[in-house]
């Protein structure tokens, strides 16, 4: 049980890519907390820093300035990076980037075995996580015969597999054809893991996520995007000035 501090925070978080002799900033002054149970849909333009976020959280990109904690002890150096990997599970935009053995039983496996477990108990709990997937019979697949879908599934797997306290997902839906886009929803919605879901698809946020975060000029805000549009709408006296 969560003992109501979070899982992993970020304390005026700084970060800037060097460009040329230039510095271009992408994430300013960023304070966030991840609690148990929470889901949150994070959305913003292309470039944005949204990617550039996960990175930081899970040390594959290191802030110039901040403080990163993981159940309140400060994430320091390497060490404490893979203690957080093993309890945060970052699920790639890019499945292939993910998705390195011949067969799928191999992949899911792969996590529980660094994680200590034998051989015998690994292949079991990636067959149990399969199975939790609706992915049964899938362990003996060959990896590069998989579709996109499939591949992104299995993706998914490789880190539920773990059994991690919290999810990192970016762009899940990039490229999935409608029949798969509907089993992600329906995974993530029965599925009370803590996460942040990056995404472009704003129905689709809406589905799987309860809170919603915008990142716009380097600052995360708690709010959900705002889209300017048109619609058509009628009621009675609608030709009489009103507001709503």
């Amino acid at each position: 049980m969560s003992d109501g501090s979070p899982v992993f925070s970020l304390d005026h978080v700084y970060f800037a890519y060097a460009v040329g002799e230039e510095r271009r900033e992408v994430l300013r002054d960023v304070n966030f907390a991840l609690h148990a149970d929470r889901h949150f849909g994070l959305y913003g333009p292309n470039g944005s820093g949204k990617t550039t976020f996960f990175r930081c959280i899970t040390g594959l990109a290191r802030p110039q300035r901040g403080i990163l904690h993981f159940h309140g002890a400060v994430v320091a150096g390497e060490k404490d990076f893979r203690a957080l990997r093993r309890n945060v599970g970052y699920v790639l935009q890019n499945a292939d980037d993910q998705l390195f053995f011949p067969t799928v039983l191999e992949d899911v496996a792969f996590g529980p075995l660094n994680l200590g477990l034998a051989p015998e108990a690994a292949r079991a709990r990636a067959v149990e996580t399969l199975e939790s997937l609706g992915l049964s019979g899938f362990e003996h697949r060959l990896v590069h015969r998989l579709s996109g879908g499939e591949k992104k599934l299995i993706s998914l797997a490789t880190v539920l597999a773990m059994r991690p306290e919290a999810l990192l997902l970016d762009e899940p839906t990039n490229g999935l054809d409608n029949e798969a886009r509907d089993r992600f929803i329906d995974i993530l919605q029965h599925l009370p893991t803590a996460r942040i879901v990056i995404s472009h698809d704003w129905d689709f946020l809406e589905k799987t996520a309860t809170e919603f975060l915008t990142i716009l000029d380097g600052s995360l805000t708690h709010r959900a995007p705002s889209f300017a549009h048109a619609h058509t709408h009628a009621h009675p006296l609608g030709n009489e000035p009103h507001g709503h």
